[in-house]
């Protein structure tokens, strides 16, 4: 194997913000940069996928890619991290995904539930596409109470389909799953394409991966590589991608890591123009922290789920990017039609008097994302941010 090409910081960080925020065309062009993009439902300022678009994508509005996904089809709404927003490209190579899950509920749900599993999609067969609680067959197991789905035997069953690739999202109403079967949904140019075997399935994952972040350490988090979907084989995947050429061994300033030639040919790229962009927590570029925490000096903690008391930072906190460098942290809502910027931390580094200017134009955009007609600052934000937030709100 070739020794890594030794990186400097200053350089990756460089290449990582051309790779992920030089603006795209349009969201497909997000979509085919980033390979699939995570899906998450909580939503104070759009969710998760709302906000890793409007970092990309000039002019995008919450809720804008459901046109792609549910009257386009050009995207659709499935597995691949974790819960995704997936080029219908990408669905072929997936289909492992699905296989893997599978295991998981072979017994409980497709053996000890066959009679539930048959009711449920003779239902989606006849009647169409449907919501769990527009089903006929309804029926409660208690002792389920407490479990991740909870204690309804059809919505267990369904998302056991579901996970397994039966059956898919053929829209959503006020975010919930609208299901139908699979070969409703997928087209039949896809459908038709035969099933990777595991071991090259897990190598052209790997890949995604690498295409969608760039730059990735072999010890990015387990949900980095699907968990226990792509956990058993990676190892041998990066060893078969970087013999193939399709990955180069890197060491950047002792961290070693694996990047697309793509990637690296971004170091003869010169600096974007700086300005600033509000990152989603669950963005691509976030995905490796460890590796963020390497590159930026930024440690960061998504603190959804840490209890209130113990929070440092906040329910919500956007990572805050100028130019090359994350200089902040703030935590927005937006509540019919008013922005509240709720916290705002500046890193120890003083990002200069530029950063002003870029954070007035990059507050106006975030109205327009958000339908905002006005900025709402909470007491207590440095002085400076509530200046160019009233700017932002009254130009």
């Amino acid at each position: 194997m070739s020794s890594p090409i030794g990186l400097t910081k200053a350089d990756v960080r460089r290449a990582m913000v051309r790779h992920h925020f030089a603006p795209c065309a349009s969201q497909y062009d997000a979509f085919d940069r980033l390979r699939s993009i995570q899906f998450d439902p909580i939503a104070p300022v759009g969710c998760n996928h709302d906000l890793v678009l409007q970092a990309r994508v000039p002019g995008y509005r919450i809720g804008h890619w459901q046109r792609l996904a549910y009257d386009d089809h050009l995207v659709y709404d499935g597995w691949d991290k974790m819960a995704s927003l997936v080029p219908f490209a990408g669905w072929p190579l997936r289909r492992y995904i699905y296989t893997v899950h599978r295991r998981s509920f072979e017994k409980q749900i497709f053996q000890d539930h066959k009679e539930a599993v048959e009711l449920i999609l003779n239902e989606i067969t006849d009647r169409g596409p449907l919501m769990p609680k527009d089903f006929e067959f309804q029926q409660r197991k208690e002792e389920w109470k407490g479990s991740w789905f909870g204690p309804s035997v059809t919505k267990q069953v369904l998302r056991a389909l579901w996970h397994s690739g039966v059956i898919m999202t053929a829209g959503r109403k006020n975010g919930q799953h609208v299901y139908d079967l699979t070969e409703r949904v997928v087209p039949s140019e896809l459908l038709s394409r035969p099933l990777l075997d595991a071991k090259n399935a897990v190598r052209e994952l790997v890949l995604e991966r690498h295409r969608a972040m760039g730059i990735v350490r072999p010890a990015a988090p387990p949900e980095v590589w699907s968990n226990q979907v792509l956990a058993y084989g990676k190892r041998e995947a990066i060893a078969e991608l970087v013999e193939r050429g399709e990955i180069v061994p890197v060491d950047v300033e002792g961290v070693k890591a694996h990047a697309t030639p793509a990637f690296l040919t971004l170091f003869d790229q010169p600096s974007l123009e700086p300005r600033v962009v509000f990152i989603a927590p669950l963005d691509q570029f976030m995905w490796d922290r460890k590796m963020i925490a390497h590159l930026f000096g930024f440690e960061y903690v998504w603190e959804v789920y840490v209890p209130e008391a113990k929070r440092r930072w906040g329910y919500y906190v956007l990572p805050v990017l100028f130019g090359e460098s994350l200089v902040a942290r703030a935590e927005f809502w937006c509540r019919e039609g008013v922005l509240e910027l709720r916290r705002w931390h500046f890193e120890p580094e003083d990002p200069g008097p530029k950063f002003y200017g870029q954070l007035e134009r990059a507050l106006r955009a975030f109205m327009n994302y958000c339908s905002a007609t006005s900025i709402r600052v909470e007491p207590g934000i440095d002085t400076n941010i509530r200046t160019v937030a009233r700017a932002a709100s009254t130009t």
